[in-house]
């Protein structure tokens, strides 16, 4: 099959990145709220906005798919 594909068309905008995030980076009253982890899981759009924080990394790429995001990990 020979199907022509146009990458510049390639929404990246549609891009979620999950990445771990240590909980004592976050704010205090975040922290207040999560006393027993220690890393939690961020979604961010493709200009690095944080969207949401998780507790675990699957439930990071369930709520970025939900939302019609692509998610990729970020290390």
């Amino acid at each position: 099959m020979n199907t022509p594909f146009d990458f510049d068309t390639n929404d990246e905008s549609r891009i979620a990145y999950v990445r771990p995030v240590e909980v004592s980076e976050l704010p205090q009253e975040v922290q207040d709220q999560l006393p027993d982890d220690k890393v939690i899981y961020a979604v961010h759009s493709a200009e690095g906005e944080r969207l949401a924080l998780v507790r675990e990394r699957g439930m990071a790429f369930v709520l970025a798919r939900q939302n019609d995001l692509e998610p990729v990990t970020v290390h």
